[in-house]
């Protein structure tokens, strides 16, 4: 079964669907300089258009790649801040495309008495 909207999964082989800010921020806070350098969040499909993702520095503090090809966009910062991080890209991630995302439309919403 694949995720709604995206995956995160970090070097170690964690991963979670659809992971919350929350969920960001406790794979970010399990990285490390030995064995589980990075994590990436990318959208659930085939080809995906965009992804970021959050890697470990050796002189301390996080690396967060951008990347969405469909806008042209591509940055790279640093921060040593996981919650500042988690809901940056919580943000962000909410703002990609996702073609095959699930709609809910109000006739789904149903009145009740």
């Amino acid at each position: 079964m694949r995720a709604a909207y995206y995956r995160a999964h970090s070097e170690n082989g964690d991963g979670i669907d659809d992971p919350s800010e929350d969920a960001l921020f406790m794979l970010i806070d399990d990285l490390n300089n030995e064995d589980n350098t990075f994590v990436v969040i990318q959208s659930d499909e085939d080809d995906p258009a965009w992804f970021t993702s959050v890697a470990v520095l050796d002189e301390g503090g996080y690396e967060v790649v951008r990347r969405d090809s469909t806008r042209r966009e591509h940055g790279v910062s640093t921060n040593t801040s996981i919650d500042q991080i988690a809901r940056d890209l919580t943000i962000w991630m909410a703002a990609r495309d996702f073609p095959e995302r699930p709609t809910q439309s109000t006739s789904d919403f149903q009145n009740t008495p």
